[in-house]
C-alpha cells in the first residue's frame, strides 16, 4: 500500500493520507477532529459495501430483486444506506457551505435504517469551526481511499487505514490519546502470545477494540476461520464506545456483545453469566475511583478484598471470574502491581500464585504507552495449568524481563518490533508447548518454581529471576572502580590547569591596565 511521494520515494498510502487529512484540521483539536476523519471513513466504508450489492441486485431486477428493500441487505450482513447519505451523493455536494449539515444528516439517517448503529456514528459536520471548504477537500480525500477495489480488498485498505488513523490521533493527543488506544505493538504481542484461535474472546475495559480487531488478524493469518471466535467487551467512555463500534463494523466484526455503560465493568457488570475462553485486556492503571467502597462483599473477590484505593488487583480478580475452567487472561498492568503489598495487596497476590494461577510475567520496556509513564508489565493466567493442551506448568512460572527491547518512534515514545514481539512470543510458546525447546537465557528469561518465588515474599518481578546477562555476570568491580577513578582524577587535574591558565590571563591583564 505504498505509492511515489513528492520526492520519488515510496510512501505508505496510509501516511500519505494522515499528512493530507492532518494539514486540513487547521484549527481544530486533534481530539475533535478524529471523530471528523473517522466517522467519513467509515460512511466510505459502508456506502462501498452497499453500492457493490446494490449494483447485483439492480442487475437481477429482472428475477425479482429488489436493490432498496433492506432485508436484502441485511440478509447479506451489509448495511442498508439510504439514498440522501450515499457517498456519491455527498461528493456531489461536497464544494456547497451547507456540506456539514448534509454529512450530519447523513449520518441520522443511517443510524435510523440500521438498529445496530444507533448512538454509534458522529453528528460533529455542521460545527462553526470545521471549514466547508476543508470539510469538502476531507471528502475527496477520502473518497479516494480504495477506489474501484472490490469489496472485500476496499474493506480491507478501509479497516487498515482506519487502524492507522486511530493510532496517529493517539499521538497527536499524547496523554488522553492513550485512554482510548492501546499500542498496536503491545495488543500484537498479547495476542500473539495467547493465540486465541476459536472460542469467546472477552475485553471488560476493550477502549476502540484494538485488542478484537488483533484476534481476528490473528486467526484470519493462521488460515482459521473468523467465524470460530466471539466477541465481548464492555466500555465506560461513550466515545470510546462510539470509536469501538465503528472500528469493529469496518472490520466486519459482529459487535453485538460489546456493551457501554458509564458506570463501568466493576459496579455494572454487562455480563454476569459470561465465561470466556480468552481475556485479552488493558485496563487503566492504578485508579482509586472505582467504587470499591460498594463492593467490599462482592462475589468476584475470592482471593481477597481488593483495597479501595487501588483496582490492580480488582482488575485480576474480575478476568478470573470470568474466565472458563480452560480459559486463558493476557493483559497489562502498572509494573508496582508486582511488588505492592499496600491494604492486602500481598496478600491477595500470594493467594493467586499458591492457587497455580499465574503462567508468565512479562517486564515491559519504558515509554510504550501514551498515557502515561508509569513503567508496566504483563501478565499471563490460566485456570487449568495441567490441561493436555499444553505442557504441565504447575509450581513454576516464567518470568520475561524485556525491558531492553523495543526502539524510539520519537522522542518520548517507544515501539517492539516484530523481531521482539516474536523473541518474547516465541520463548512464552517454547516453555509452555510440550514439544517446546525451552532454556533459561541469562538477563532475559527464567522458569522458577514457585518456593523460590515463596522465597522472595512473592514479589513477581522478573528482575528477580532472571539475573544479569552473561556479559555482565564477568564485571570485575575492582577494576571498574580503578578506570573510573582514573578518568576522574584526570578530569580534575584538566580543571585545575584550565582554572590556573584563566587565573594568570586575568593577571596579566590586569598588570597591562595598571601601567
Amino acid at each position: 500500500m505504498a505509492k511515489k511521494n513528492g520526492n520519488g520515494t515510496d510512501e505508505p498510502l496510509e501516511k500519505q493520507l494522515w499528512k493530507t487529512a492532518d494539514k486540513l484540521r487547521k484549527n481544530i483539536d486533534a481530539a475533535e477532529y478524529k471523530h471528523v476523519v473517522l466517522g467519513l471513513i467509515f460512511l466510505k466504508y459502508i456506502s462501498d459495501a452497499f453500492e457493490e450489492l446494490y449494483a447485483k441486485l439492480k442487475a437481477e431486477e429482472a428475477q425479482g430483486a429488489d436493490p432498496e428493500d433492506k432485508d436484502e441487505y441485511k440478509a447479506e450482513n451489509v448495511f442498508f444506506v439510504p439514498q440522501e447519505a450515499r457517498w456519491k451523493m455527498l461528493l456531489s455536494k461536497a464544494k456547497q457551505p451547507e456540506i456539514g449539515k448534509f454529512v450530519d444528516d447523513a449520518m441520522d439517517a443511517i443510524e435510523k435504517e440500521n438498529a445496530s448503529l444507533k448512538g454509534v456514528l458522529p453528528k460533529v459536520y455542521a460545527r462553526q469551526n470545521l471549514d466547508p471548504t476543508s470539510l469538502g477537500e476531507l471528502i475527496d480525500l477520502v473518497g479516494n481511499i480504495a477506489l474501484g477495489d472490490t469489496k472485500a480488498r476496499s474493506a480491507d485498505v478501509l479497516g487498515h487505514v482506519f487502524e492507522y488513523f486511530l493510532g496517529e490521533f493517539a499521538l497527536a493527543e499524547g496523554k488522553k490519546g492513550g485512554q482510548f488506544y492501546t499500542p498496536r505493538s503491545v495488543v500484537e504481542l498479547l495476542v500473539e502470545m495467547l493465540e486465541p484461535y476459536q472460542g469467546r474472546v472477552f475485553d471488560p475495559c476493550c477502549g476502540s477494540g484494538g485488542m478484537f480487531v488483533q484476534s481476528e488478524k490473528f486467526v484470519t493469518e493462521h488460515q482459521g476461520r473468523v467465524n470460530d471466535i466471539s466477541i465481548y467487551g464492555q466500555e465506560s467512555n461513550q466515545t470510546t464506545w462510539r470509536l469501538c463500534k465503528m472500528n469493529l463494523a469496518i472490520r466486519g466484526i459482529d459487535s453485538s456483545q460489546v456493551k457501554w455503560n458509564n458506570e463501568g465493568s466493576f459496579l455494572n457488570n454487562a455480563h454476569k453469566d459470561l465465561k470466556a475462553d480468552y481475556i485479552i485486556a488493558n485496563p487503566p492503571f492504578n485508579v482509586s475511583d472505582w467504587g470499591g467502597d460498594l463492593l467490599r462483599k462482592d462475589g468476584r473477590w475470592q482471593y481477597g478484598v481488593p483495597p479501595t484505593g487501588n483496582a490492580n488487583y480488582a482488575w485480576i480478580q474480575h478476568f478470573l471470574y470470568h474466565l472458563a475452567p480452560n480459559g486463558q487472561a493476557g493483559f497489562v498492568l502498572a509494573k508496582g502491581s508486582l511488588t505492592s503489598k499496600t491494604s492486602g495487596e500481598g496478600d491477595i497476590r500470594k493467594a493467586l500464585i499458591e492457587s497455580n494461577l499465574i503462567d508468565c510475567i512479562v517486564n515491559l520496556p519504558a515509554k510504550l504507552f501514551l498515557n502515561t509513564q508509569i513503567p508496566a508489565s504483563l501478565w499471563f493466567m490460566n485456570r487449568n495449568r495441567t490441561n493436555g493442551k499444553f505442557r504441565n506448568r504447575s509450581n513454576e512460572i516464567l518470568f520475561i524481563d524485556a525491558r531492553n527491547l523495543g526502539f524510539l518512534i520519537n522522542r518520548r515514545t517507544k515501539e517492539l518490533s516484530l523481531d521482539d514481539i516474536q523473541k518474547i512470543a516465541g520463548t512464552y510458546h517454547n516453555w509452555r508447548n510440550v514439544d517446546g525447546k525451552y532454556e533459561d537465557i541469562a538477563g532475559f528469561c527464567a522458569s522458577a518454581p514457585i518456593s523460590k518465588v515463596a522465597e522472595l515474599d512473592y514479589v513477581l518481578t522478573p528482575g528477580r529471576y532472571v539475573g544479569l546477562p552473561d556479559e555482565e555476570d564477568d564485571f570485575n568491580f575492582n577494576e571498574r572502580f580503578t578506570v573510573l577513578k582514573t578518568e576522574f582524577e584526570a578530569q580534575i587535574k584538566e580543571e585545575e590547569a584550565l582554572n590556573k591558565a584563566i587565573a594568570d590571563n586575568l593577571l596579566k591583564i590586569n598588570l597591562n591596565e595598571e601601567k
